[in-house]
């Protein structure tokens, strides 16, 4: 289930992101020759129009195949009776081809904005801004000051000063600050509040902390309504991407200075496998990874890189300044070296999650 799952979700993800560069190239007046579901050989397809629909043998990915893509592909004349330049992509104006290329990696990050925001109608969980005390350890000062579970600490004073408690990171990085002081903390129980005064200890027990609490962030779940939900979730599409590129940049400078990457990489068989975990969790679960992973998609499409629509995107760029085209030769080669370069980085993904498995 989970691998039908995954190949449901891999096959939208693909059609979303290659139907943007279609309905561009389309809008533009480039000739498509091919679109095509997964990597060749072929296993099935048909003509309709002037196009040709395949369904091919390896499912990780796919492409729309336009005419003109390349210079050199001119010289190949192909289809018959297409050699008018204004069918071509290499002819267009430096804008549309800009337009086409990044309509796929736009078409990616509408996909994730429309399910996070269809998410925010069903119910996010939104952090409560104060800490909530899960249990009291014995013998230990929040016993004696007389905290209780269920407690939540929501300020926290010490000779005059006060300092709002909004996380458990105030209130560890707070203690620690106060170690052997009195400090007053600030805590609403059964909706009444009230101030209870403890000292945080300097040399507590192994496996306890200077309160002697377990404490965590308390969540609840907020509806947002359908109008408000599209605002929200482009925010949150927003900061997610944010985060992405910022994760992907730290992970790259790693890997070139020969460091351990601080973060997992995972493949097709990984995501399978997150595919998986995600479908205990039910609809809305699914849902999230579809976006986090159609947002993932849109990243690393545009990154700048010979092969992925951000290589390509350089190399219109260049025509744009230099107001020249770019070597034929140099484009073909830095395009089969990428490729060649992706492939063999999906293959060690790929071996590295199955080693995860087996392990």
């Amino acid at each position: 289930m989970s691998i039908i799952v995954f190949i449901i979700i891999l096959g939208i993800l693909v059609l979303v992101h290659e139907l943007g560069h279609f309905i561009a190239a389309k809008k533009n007046g480039v000739l498509v020759e091919e679109f095509g579901f997964g990597f060749p050989p072929r296993l099935l397809s048909r003509k309709i129009g002037e196009t040709i629909y395949s369904f091919n043998l390896f499912p990780i990915g796919g492409f729309v195949k336009l005419y003109g893509e390349e210079y050199h592909e001119l010289a190949d004349n192909r289809p018959p009776k297409t050699d008018d330049r204004s069918r071509a992509f290499a002819f267009k104006k430096p804008w549309q081809k800009t337009s086409i290329i990044i309509s796929g990696v736009l078409g990616n990050f509408l996909l994730g904005w429309l399910v996070i925001s269809f998410l925010f109608t069903q119910g996010v969980p939104t952090p409560v801004n104060k800490v909530l005390i899960e249990k009291i350890q014995p013998n230990s000062p929040a016993k004696e000051a007389g905290l209780r579970d269920k407690d939540y600490v929501v300020k926290l004073k010490s000779n005059a000063k006060s300092y709002t408690i909004s996380s458990t990171n105030d209130l560890i990085f707070l203690t620690q600050k106060f170690l052997g002081q009195k400090i007053t903390l600030f805590i609403e129980r059964d909706g009444k509040k009230l101030t209870v005064e403890i000292t945080p200890r300097k040399h507590p027990p192994k496996g306890q902390g200077s309160l002697g609490v377990v404490i965590t962030s308390p969540f609840k779940e907020k509806k947002y309504p359908w109008y408000q939900a599209p605002f929200y979730g482009l925010v949150e599409a927003s900061h997610i991407t944010y985060k992405i590129i910022s994760e992907l940049t730290k992970t790259l400078l790693q890997l070139i200075t020969l460091q351990k990457p601080g973060v997992d990489v995972a493949g097709p068989i990984g995501i399978a496998r997150y595919t998986g975990q995600a479908l205990k969790f039910g609809r809305n679960a699914l849902l999230e990874l579809v976006a986090l992973l159609s947002l993932n998609l849109a990243v690393i499409n545009i990154l700048p890189f010979p092969a992925l629509d951000g290589g390509r995107f350089v190399f219109v760029i260049y025509e744009w300044i230099t107001k020249k085209r770019v070597n034929q030769s140099l484009e073909r080669k830095l395009n089969l070296v990428g490729f060649a370069i992706l492939l063999s980085l999906a293959a060690l993904v790929t071996v590295n999650d199955i080693i995860k498995i087996y392990r």
